[in-house]
């Protein structure tokens, strides 16, 4: 790994993005960033599918453009829609990484964060199973604050953001049940 410093102290991706020791599913869903530009935010995320259902294969369906639209009638609806994050964090704490950091990926859609448009261009999206009818586990806190800390190691990261801080009145997730407490000392 390079050691080289990066913007802000912190030093560069390892495996061109790639975290090493994590569970690789890549997605064609994503795209180069802007030149010049860097991550600057992250976003935490929701998702669960079927709505509201646990530890299927349906989010890494969706991720990878492998949702069968006859396995669920909630399928049929988004099948066809093209979209990742960067990571998944499941319920038991599981960690699944879908696209390099140094790509651009498509989990934010039409947002803004401190007067930036755009924020797929300079985010990271962080996925956890999980919806806004109840809590998430403490595995995924843990695994979140690991994933946070070496995130910040490689990026000059400025916040962490919920999808409906970047989103208001289109996005709800992370959801009334998370709790930013229990990562507010890994985003000082």
């Amino acid at each position: 790994m390079n050691s080289e410093a990066v913007p802000g102290g912190a030093a560069p991706d390892p495996e061109g993005g790639w975290l090493p020791g994590v569970r690789r599913l890549p997605s064609l869903n994503c795209d180069e960033r802007p030149a010049g530009e860097s991550v600057r935010l992250v976003v935490i995320h929701a998702i669960s599918l079927p709505p509201d259902e646990f530890g299927g294969t349906g989010i890494c369906d969706l991720f990878t453009n492998c949702l069968d639209p006859e396995a669920h009638p909630y399928y049929r609806e988004i099948h066809s829609l093209r979209v990742s994050a960067h990571f998944l964090i499941r319920r038991d704490g599981e960690l699944i990484q879908f696209v390099p950091c140094s790509m651009r990926a498509w989990h934010a859609g039409e947002s803004a964060w401190r007067g930036r448009t755009r924020c797929n261009d300079f985010s990271i999206g962080i996925e956890l199973e999980g919806c806004d009818s109840m809590p998430f586990e403490d595995a995924q806190y843990h695994a979140l604050e690991r994933l946070l800390a070496e995130l910040r190691r490689h990026h000059a990261i400025e916040a962490v953001a919920g999808h409906s801080d970047i989103a208001p009145g289109r996005k709800t997730d992370p959801g009334p049940h998370f709790d930013w407490r229990r990562i507010l000392d890994v985003d000082e």
